[in-house]
This record gives C-alpha cells, sequence and structure tokens, in this order.
C-alpha cells in the first residue's frame, strides 16, 4: 500500500511519513478504534455520508469520542483533494485521541483476482450467531480496528492454499468473509446472510442488495447452511475495495462451474455504475 495523502484532526494535512499517533493511544495498546474503508471514484468517495454514519455508530459501541461527522467530511475533502488520485481507497480512523483520513492506491492485483475468481477455506467462528447479534461484547456489525482475528484467518486460508476465509458459526451458519460479505447465487435467487446475525452491514452490501432488485435478481437474506452456499450456481464477497469479487472454490471444491458467472458480472457493473453518478 502507497500512501498518497494523510489528513489528522486539528493537524490538517500531513507528510505521509511523518507518525501521527500518540504512543499511549488505545489504539495501539488495545486495538480499539474504528475505521471505514471506502473507494474514492473519479475524486468522489463513494457513499461517504453512509460511511461517516456507520463509522459513528462504531465508535459509540467502542466508547469512543463522538465523531463529529463535519469535521471527518472536512478532512477526508483535504486529503482525497492532496492525493490527486481519480482512484483510491479511502481510510477514515477514530481513536480515543484523534481522527484521521487516509488515501492509498487501489491494489494493482484486484482486476486479475476478479477475472478469476478466488478460493476460500470455511472457519469456525467459535460464536453463537444469533449471540453474536445481541451480545454487545462480542461487538456484532462493529467495524473495529481489533482484526487480529481476521488476520489470522486470512493467514489460514493461505496456510491451506486458499485466497481467504470465510467465518461460520457454531451450528455452521454462513457469516462473513475476513473483510467482505459473502453472496452466492441459485438460477435467479441472490442469497446472502442477514444483518441479524451480527455481521458487518456493509455500505457496498446494501448498493448491491438495490442493484440486485434493478437487476431481477430476488434477495433473500437469512441464516443458510454452509452446505447452501457450497451447492450455488455462482457465489461471490464484496466489499468496498475488492467491490464485488467472484468465489470460484470452497474448501477446494469448485463452486458452480468454478468461473465467474453472469450475476457478479451483471452486479459488478451496476455497482460501477452507481458509482459514476
Amino acid at each position: 500500500m502507497t500512501l498518497l495523502a494523510v489528513a489528522v484532526a486539528g493537524r490538517g494535512l500531513v507528510d505521509p511519513g511523518e507518525p501521527v499517533l500518540h504512543a499511549g493511544d488505545d489504539a495501539v495498546f488495545r486495538g480499539r478504534a474504528a475505521f471505514e474503508t471506502t473507494r474514492v471514484y473519479g475524486g468522489r468517495p463513494f457513499k461517504l455520508d453512509e460511511h461517516l454514519a456507520r463509522l459513528a455508530g462504531s465508535a459509540a459501541r467502542l466508547a469512543l469520542p463522538d465523531v463529529d461527522l463535519d469535521a471527518c467530511a472536512s478532512l477526508v475533502g483535504a486529503a482525497v483533494a492532496r492525493s490527486g488520485a481519480r482512484d483510491a481507497v479511502l481510510r477514515i480512523y477514530v481513536t480515543d485521541r484523534t481522527v484521521l483520513a487516509i488515501v492509498s492506491d487501489i491494489p494493482p492485483e484486484l482486476e486479475d483476482m476478479r477475472a478469476l475468481g478466488v478460493s476460500v477455506v470455511s472457519l469456525p467462528l467459535g460464536v453463537d450467531a444469533r449471540l453474536r447479534a445481541v451480545a454487545p461484547w462480542l461487538l456484532g456489525g462493529v467495524k473495529s480496528t481489533s482484526y487480529a482475528v481476521n488476520m489470522a484467518a486470512q493467514t489460514e486460508a493461505h496456510l491451506r492454499g486458499a485466497d481467504d476465509a470465510v467465518f461460520v458459526a457454531t451450528d455452521g451458519t454462513v457469516l462473513e468473509g475476513t473483510v467482505t460479505n459473502v453472496w452466492w447465487r441459485r438460477e435467479g435467487t441472490l442469497y446472502t446472510p442477514a444483518l441479524e446475525l451480527g455481521i458487518l452491514a456493509g455500505v457496498t452490501r446494501a448498493a448491491l442488495v438495490e442493484a440486485a432488485a434493478e437487476l431481477g435478481y430476488e434477495v433473500r437474506e437469512g441464516a443458510f447452511p454452509l452446505g447452501h452456499l457450497a451447492g450455488a450456481d455462482e457465489a461471490f464477497l464484496s466489499s468496498s475495495v475488492r467491490e464485488v469479487m467472484p468465489l470460484v472454490r470452497l474448501d477446494g471444491t469448485p463452486v458452480g462451474d468454478a468461473r465467474p458467472g453472469a450475476g457478479s458480472r451483471e452486479l459488478q457493473a451496476a455497482l460501477r455504475r452507481r458509482a459514476s453518478t
């Protein structure tokens, strides 16, 4: 990742190589910080208001200081303008001491991955899905920087020869990816885990729910077993940075015909159309 611009609350734009976090920040000590990530398309952050609203919600759940949405938007504007990038990745962080906006380049490998599709392994998260949704200490649906478990899951996936992992609950219910929401198609119906399972309410996920309906797909949100995903005609992951990423192998077994499907192509195109308007 190449940093293109950094803006810090109370300091404004700073050199990307300059330290910005206090040594006593809880973000460093305990991983207690909230963040958001979105893509910048044509010099504009996608769905910025929705991301800032979710950031404020995550910060509240983590008992961090109230988020000043206008101040955050100003930081974002300064960082995006300084970067000069038409297409980039924007990240916003809220810690117990500061707020910062970071603009970086888009990972260059994403389009090659999209053309081929990715492989995932299923990993048990060790929690009951419905408990995760209602137990505040489990932080279901919160986007915090405490990503050690997610990164360890990615490492395990790589050790097993896969690109990424999908978490399942103790009863085998599909939850979410390490940094993504999960989707699959059976004929004209798209399936995705419900927010009531304590998964992250992805902003891109919400945009795809709307786009899918416009494209004529029925969308079903619920609690589905891993076998239902394994037997799909096609599957894909979604996130702000990866957009729509075809999922072609699960636990070493092909999903559908092990190639990116028509649904993922249509939804990727629809997402790009929305981002350009």
